[in-house]
């Protein structure tokens, strides 16, 4: 499966783009980068699905299916 954009993250969870970077930042959302220079920030869905086992949220009440 594909990883997740970080924009597909905020829509899912109904929240900014910047605060879903400042949980990528905070070390609370893992992530990489895919491509040269800055490249772009990608999530795996594994990650995903912990970090919502974690906060105990339901995929059932994401804003979006993933």
């Amino acid at each position: 499966m594909e990883p997740l954009r970080v924009k597909d993250i905020a829509a899912a969870l109904r929240l900014t783009r910047a605060t879903a970077y400042a949980e990528i930042r905070s070390g609370r959302l893992p992530s990489y980068r895919v491509g040269t220079g800055r490249g772009t920030i990608r999530v795996s869905r594994a990650a995903f699905a912990q970090y919502l086992a974690e906060r105990g949220i339901p995929a059932s009440e994401l804003a979006v299916a993933l």
